[in-house]
């Protein structure tokens, strides 16, 4: 496990090799592999949460107000996309998380993370829907997924959703923030990796640990908003929120307890301790960890070529700062961290490579963007 405070800044992202969406250039950042340039592509997005990019090169975006867009090849924004369900857009929630199913180009699938209205409260939900031909709407949408018990708080909601190799699902939910020590209680879904088929089921190979809800894949989480899966190995990583530090790179694995709130390297936002220290028997270490916090995000791995030394790195973007973070990994374990973007003056909220190989960004603003880095020239 490394640990790692304040860094000097260096620049990012990922290689491309067929046309990109159209952008003018914003401004130039140095890196480890050279100055790298950062396109604004699409802006006027409200607080956009989620990206994922269509077989066709266009690019869905979530934001968090409960609006899901298109952004056309020439970098035009749609009008909203129906059939989206209601979402609580009240402090972290709202619409959140975006996954296209492994067949869309067959089924045309997509998987949303959501904060859902509830009686008595709200929730991590997960649904999905059929995007029609002409991206304009989602049909036969259905709620697949509901964190349980239903909680009254506008906070730690997760949420992102990755497709492992299998086909199942890990969805990302927060503990709620005022419900910390459920984390460490396998019986709901409050803090945990949950792992479900594409229509909600339970996998046959998830855990399913006397006493564990069977959608549980793992315990002891705070709040995570990033997740990839390692391009070599399959395994998930995820960007974990600490509090006062204590953010996390972890690897979560079936039935394992990554500690949260027993075990941290934070501290309260009082400053008092949490729980019981940094270590206890029976609980995993983050690879990884940022003190202080940069409030990491989406993260993605990086399989390019226009930067081949940075092969498998994790790009996480970081919200706290305004920058996007490199880290160097070899097999399970992270080997340096190089900071970029420093000056970028935003919230870089998720970090997606698309179909060209640049890296895209989205900030978190009332007047968010979609960025593109690519090798400046």
């Amino acid at each position: 496990m490394l640990r790692f405070g304040l860094v000097g800044a260096l620049g990012i992202i990922l290689a491309i090799a067929s046309p990109a969406l159209p952008a003018a250039a914003q401004k130039r950042f140095p890196s480890s592999a050279g100055e790298l340039t950062v396109d604004t592509v699409a802006s006027g997005l409200e607080h956009p949460w989620g990206l994922a990019f269509l077989p066709d090169g266009r690019a869905l975006v979530t934001e968090r107000p409960g609006r899901l867009r298109l952004v056309e090849t020439d970098g035009k924004l749609s009008r909203p996309i129906s059939g989206i369900p209601s979402v609580m857009a009240r402090g972290q929630g709202g619409l959140l998380g975006i996954a296209l199913d492994p067949e869309f180009a067959q089924n045309r699938l997509i998987y949303l993370s959501f904060s859902e209205p509830r009686a008595g409260g709200n929730g991590t939900s997960v649904a999905r829907g059929r995007l029609n031909e002409q991206g304009t709407a989602l049909g036969d949408v259905t709620v697949i997924f509901r964190q349980m018990p239903t909680i009254a708080s506008n906070m730690h909601f997760g949420s992102r959703l990755v497709f492992d190799r299998t086909g199942a699902l890990f969805v990302t939910v927060g503990e709620r923030y005022t419900q910390r020590d459920q984390a460490q209680n396998p019986a709901n879904h409050l803090g945990k990796i949950i792992r479900i088929r594409p229509d909600g089921s339970v996998p046959a190979d998830n855990p399913r640990k006397p006493g564990w809800a069977g959608e549980v894949w793992s315990i002891g989480h705070r709040n995570v908003q990033g997740a990839a899966l390692h391009p070599d190995t399959g395994q998930l990583w995820t960007a974990e929120h600490g509090a006062r530090g204590g953010d996390e790179i972890n690897t979560p694995k079936a039935g394992l307890n990554y500690g949260w709130p027993v075990i941290t390297y934070g501290v309260d936002y009082s400053g008092a301790k949490i729980g019981e220290g940094t270590a206890k028997p029976g609980m995993e270490q983050p690879l990884f960890y940022w003190d202080p916090s940069i409030a990491p995000s989406g993260a993605a791995f990086y399989t390019g070529t226009a930067w081949p030394q940075w092969k498998n790195s994790l790009f996480v973007g970081a919200l706290a700062g305004g920058l996007l973070t490199r880290l160097s990994t070899e097999g399970e374990k992270v080997t340096g961290e190089e900071r970029l973007l420093t000056d970028i003056d935003a919230r870089i909220r998720d970090v997606v490579q698309g179909p060209d190989g640049f890296l895209y960004l989205l900030t978190d603003e009332e007047d968010g963007k979609l960025l593109r880095v690519r090798p400046a020239r």
